[in-house]
């Protein structure tokens, strides 16, 4: 496996995990419950919520594996497009800010509403306002700041001949 996969796939594991453990956290703190159903819920976009809340450990399974996957595909869609974001703003938090406004909307407008999960009324309100602060620190900006570590290290090494070449420029 190459730089670039490996780089890929570790960022992935961190915001993805950063984004889960924030998302249990929000819910423990609103419901005075741990949510440990949420996998369930998550895998209910795919098969149905009442069918997920069923439960058991190919439905967490497969929770678990729709929650990854979607963070491995906007990491990966951020990789691909640091060097061109890297083009317009050197700014790492301001790449990852304007990044996570992305997956927010593409979450909420998009993906959301495309589930087998019941559909609801998009309120805006403090909890999406706060939902959006957490997504840009646990999962938008640390995808920024790894993937710039890593394609700086790629001209570093030389791996990369050029800051024009990696796109930087």
């Amino acid at each position: 496996m190459n730089r670039f996969w490996k780089a890929v796939l570790l960022t992935t594991l961190i915001a993805g995990t950063l984004d889960i453990i924030a998302a249990h956290v929000d819910q423990t703190i609103r419901t005075g419950a741990f949510p440990h159903r949420m996998f369930y819920v998550i895998a209910g976009g795919a098969i149905g919520l009442k069918t997920a809340l069923n439960g058991g450990p190919l439905i967490i399974a497969l929770g678990v594996f729709i929650h990854y996957f979607i963070s491995f595909s906007f990491t990966l869609f951020f990789f691909l497009l640091y060097p061109a974001i890297s083009k317009v703003s050197s700014n790492k938090y301001l790449n990852g800010l304007l990044y996570t406004i992305f997956v927010w909307v593409m979450m909420n407008f998009i993906v959301l509403p495309l589930t087998a999960l019941p559909s609801r009324p998009f309120v805006f309100n403090i909890h999406q306002v706060t939902g959006f602060l957490v997504l840009a620190v646990v999962f938008g900006t640390p995808i920024s700041l790894l993937a710039a570590k890593y394609y700086t290290s790629q001209i570093a090494e030389g791996t990369i001949h050029s800051r024009q070449q990696a796109g930087l420029i």
